[in-house]
């Protein structure tokens, strides 16, 4: 609902998360022809997959969008997908409001060929530290959860790992981004779906709530307040034979030791 709701046209998280997509895709030196793209985010990413694979499928869990472009619908945690029938699956964001993460990557894992390629980002934790400080203070004496649990780079790895990938990457891209008021950050977020999904009661901030999350966003002493991004990016392989393996232990037949002294002048 929150991405039937936003604009056509791509805002600034989803344009800046599919041209980084593209530039780590473009850096594999290999050919693929059957990919997967898990949310139809950004209509330039899925113009420019297509002309680089075969076959390109969509899936989608908004009814509305999957009618409008041809995706499959299906929630992301229960993918209805054939084994091993994917040699690239490319995940830009939405990872983190899944419902079941682990699931979710265990079903790219089934998906993918031997030698196959899982690509993506998920925001991280770290990310929009001002907005959290603003909101709970604004909520204050009540807690009240507006956003979502956020993962770690080490978490990510983790699930890459323990879902049996090879070859893992993972590694995060912190973006400070600057905003005079609150508002504009809010419409970016709002643009982006990123806005709360939690389930449970609804707790709509009033006005008055919301003026003093300005006010405490805004009090930096200057004209614009930073604010940080933390952007996952994770990348893994399905297995293979072909692939490179490392070294078994005790086989090294140099010290190393022996080539990190310094050498000796002469």
């Amino acid at each position: 609902m929150r991405r039937e709701r936003r604009p056509e046209a791509p805002g600034f998280f989803d344009h800046h998360i599919a041209e980084m997509l593209l530039e780590r895709l473009d850096d594999v030196s290999r050919n693929f022809t059957n990919a997967l793209v898990i949310g139809a985010r950004n209509a330039n990413l899925i113009t420019a997959v297509r002309q680089r694979c075969t076959r390109l499928t969509i899936v989608e869990s908004s009814p509305t969008l999957a009618g409008r472009i041809g995706a499959i619908c299906t929630d992301e945690d229960a993918l209805g997908v054939e084994p091993e029938n994917y040699d690239l699956i490319l995940w830009p964001g939405g990872l983190e409001g899944v419902n079941d993460v682990p699931a979710a990557l265990l079903r790219c894992r089934y998906a993918l060929k031997p030698d196959g390629l899982l690509l993506g980002c998920v925001i991280g934790d770290g990310s929009f530290p001002k907005l959290r400080s603003a909101m709970a203070a604004a909520d204050a004496p009540i807690a009240t959860a507006r956003m979502h649990p956020q993962l770690s780079l080490q978490a990510v790895g983790d699930l890459l790992h323990k879902i049996g990938l090879a070859l893992i990457v993972t590694d995060v891209e912190q973006l400070s981004l600057s905003y005079t008021t609150l508002y504009a950050l809010v419409r970016d977020v709002r643009d982006a779906a990123l806005g709360n999904v939690l389930s449970g009661p609804v707790h709509p901030i009033s006005r008055a709530g919301f003026e003093r999350a300005h006010a405490i966003f805004c009090d930096e002493g200057g004209t614009r307040t930073t604010e940080q991004l933390r952007i996952i990016h994770f990348s893994g392989w399905a297995p293979d034979a072909s692939q490179p393996k490392p070294a078994r232990r005790g086989s090294a037949t140099a010290s190393l030791e022996q080539a990190l002294r310094p050498s000796r002048p002469e």
